[in-house]
Formats: structure tokens, C-alpha cells, sequence
């Protein structure tokens, strides 16, 4: 059942002034699933951390301020790797109350490192299937290689459809990528290749690098200065993105750019609770925010991700030209926890 963030905010403040007046060391309620050892921080401010791709409007930010009564400050360390890495690094002295933008490709890093505590929120009715320990699923989006359709129209070339496309003789010089070793999105592509390829995925990458792959360090890079489709002027018609990037490419009612769904990895991001928290209070209020009708139905057009809660409205454009894939290849988060670093170093040592 879904509910206002008002009510929780205060059911939550409810909690911790009931917990701080009970003079014990008994263990506070539980407001939303998760365990605790002892009665709930609160204070007058509440830091997030999030990645640097993070934007809600200003009107909701201020919604959300207005209703709890928190001066919220917000601070991005970088992408989905660079976010994790800065809770590792920080763990005895936390820079913030709760963190959003934790990846599938990292929560296990995360939770193995200690830095979140338990809390899995219940305001929303997310995918059991998104789960993760100590996490909330927000948004969700597919990982794909985008390509440039006017390009393709003019040289007279089929658009490649798979992974093994992409090696062909016919397509060479024209993909480029981000780096798994310093991009998410380049990161989920790795993973998608390892969860078709198996033990051959390095083989693979030789075939890519071999057919003239281009591999720069971001997405922004990659898919504005080397891309020719969107509002890049670059050479290459391929690039790495995601499936949702051609809604934004719309011209005289179609998109110049398609994704192509046989190619794309499942990248969901979570919120969390930071262990050592001086507001889990609110921590736990924003994460139920995040989960609310109106984040959720904004999340599209400010952060190009799915919503994760069912039946959210999505933009009309969405509808027709960013359809998430049937069939996205899978890796499970036990898997990338135990193999991703490792992965990372025989990718850069094979490739870059």
C-alpha cells in the first residue's frame, strides 16, 4: 500500500521520540523492514549521497524538505563506482545519511564492506526480483548498444541486431564504448558480455578490439563527441548507452536512434541507509520519498530511468520508442561480487 510521505515522516519521527523517551537500551521499532540495534538518529539535517547523474526537480526537493522539516544537502562524488568507493573509504567517518545510486554491479561491495545498515523500504511495491540486502530499488533501466538509424539508412548498412554482429568485418570502426574500469554504464556492458560469452568474454573483446573498437572513459564522451547520432558530430554510428536513449532523440514524430535489445544488461539502482548515520530518520523518510508517485513519475525525464514502482505513467515517447529489453542478458550479484574486480583487471590488462 502506498503512502504520503507526510505520514511516514511522521510515524518515522513518531518512533524515534518514543524511542529516545523510553530511557532503555531495548531495541527501537522497526519503521520499514529493516533491523535495528537501538533507537533511531535524528537530527535537524540529512545528507545524500548520490551519483553525479542524480536530478529531481527543485519543486520536489523542496516538497520533501517542507514535509519532514530537514535542510537537506546533497553531494556527488562521481559515478556509480566512484560513489561506492567514497562510502568504502569513509566508512568510519560517514559523509552522509543515505545514499542513492548504488548499482546492481556494486551492492555487493557495498554491503560486504559494512557500509549500509538494514533497511528495505515498504512505501512502494517494487519487483521482488530487483531485491537487494540492505538496498531499495528506485529506477531500473537497460544497458544497450544505441545506434545511429539515419547513418546506417545513409551507407546503405542493416543495423547489426546481436553481440556477435558487432565483430563482423562490415561493422568495423564503428562501435564505441566506456571503459569498465571507470564508467557504469561501460561496467554493465562487460557484465552482459560475460553473461553471453562465458569463459569466452575475453576472446570476444579481442574480436571488438580487433574490429576497431573505440573505448574512451565515459558515457558522456562516448555518446556525445564520438557518437554521430543524438547531438553528436563524431564518426562512429554505434555507442554504448541505453534503451531509453532513443526517446530522446525524437525528430518529426520517430527517433533517429535505436537500441538494440539483444545486447543489453539490467542496471538497477538502489538507495540505501549509511551505516553510522546522524538522521536515520530521515534517511529512511527519503528513501520512502524516492518511492512516492511523484518521484517516481519524474524519474524518466530527469534521471532517463524506469521507475521501478508498477503501473508509474511514462512519458508518451517512452512508450514508443524506449522499450526495455525481453530478454536482458543476466548475471547474478553474487557472481559480480565475487569475480568483478578480478574481470575488471583481465579486461584492462587484455584490452586497454
Amino acid at each position: 500500500m502506498r503512502t504520503t510521505l507526510k505520514v511516514l515522516a511522521a510515524g518515522a519521527l513518531a518512533v524515534s521520540l518514543v524511542a529516545c523517551g523510553s530511557g532503555t537500551d531495548e531495541p527501537g521499532p522497526d519503521a520499514g523492514g529493516g533491523a535495528t540495534d537501538g533507537a533511531l538518529t535524528e537530527s535537524d539535517t540529512l545528507t545524500v549521497l548520490t551519483h553525479s547523474s542524480f536530478a529531481l526537480p527543485d519543486e520536489l526537493k523542496k516538497k520533501f524538505e517542507e514535509e519532514t522539516g530537514y535542510t537537506v544537502t546533497y553531494t556527488a562524488p562521481g559515478d556509480a563506482g566512484a560513489l561506492v568507493n567514497q562510502l568504502v573509504l569513509t566508512k568510519d567517518s560517514p559523509l552522509g545519511d543515505v545514499v542513492y545510486g548504488v548499482d546492481n554491479t556494486f551492492a555487493s561491495r557495498a554491503n560486504d564492506a559494512g557500509v549500509l545498515s538494514p533497511y528495505e523500504s515498504e512505501a512502494g511495491s517494487p519487483d521482488e526480483s530487483l531485491a537487494a540486502a540492505n538496498l531499495t530499488p528506485i529506477n531500473l533501466g537497460d544497458v544497450c548498444i544505441n545506434a545511429d538509424k539515419e547513418w546506417f539508412a545513409e551507407h546503405d548498412l542493416e543495423i547489426p541486431a546481436t553481440l556477435d554482429d558487432l565483430t563482423k568485418p562490415e561493422y568495423r570502426d564503428l562501435l564505441v564504448v566506456s571503459s569498465p574500469a571507470s564508467s557504469s554504464p561501460g561496467l554493465s556492458f562487460l557484465i552482459a558480455t560475460i553473461g553471453a560469452k562465458g569463459e569466452g568474454w575475453l576472446d570476444y573483446w579481442r574480436a571488438l578490439d580487433d574490429n576497431g573498437l573505440l573505448v574512451v572513459s565515459g558515457w558522456t564522451e562516448a555518446y556525445y563527441t564520438e557518437f554521430s547520432g543524438a547531438d553528436g558530430e563524431g564518426p562512429r554510428p554505434l555507442v554504448l548507452s541505453y534503451s531509453t536513449s532513443p526517446a530522446f532523440t525524437v525528430q518529426d514524430g520517430g527517433s533517429t536512434t535505436e537500441a538494440l535489445l539483444d545486447t543489453c544488461f539490467r542496471q538497477v539502482e538502489y538507495a540505501g541507509v549509511i551505516t553510522g548515520a546522524q538522521n536515520e530518520v530521515g534517511a529512511r523518510a527519503f528513501i520512502d520519498f524516492l518511492l512516492s508517485p511523484e518521484v517516481q513519475a519524474a524519474i524518466p525525464e530527469n534521471m532517463y530511468m524506469y521507475p521501478v514502482v508498477a503501473d508509474t505513467p511514462l512519458p508518451e515517447e517512452w512508450e514508443r520508442f524506449a522499450p526495455l529489453s525481453d530478454h536482458p542478458i543476466s548475471v547474478s550479484q553474487e557472481e559480480i561480487g565475487a569475480n568483478r574486480d578480478q574481470w575488471i583487471k583481465d579486461w584492462t590488462a587484455a584490452i586497454s
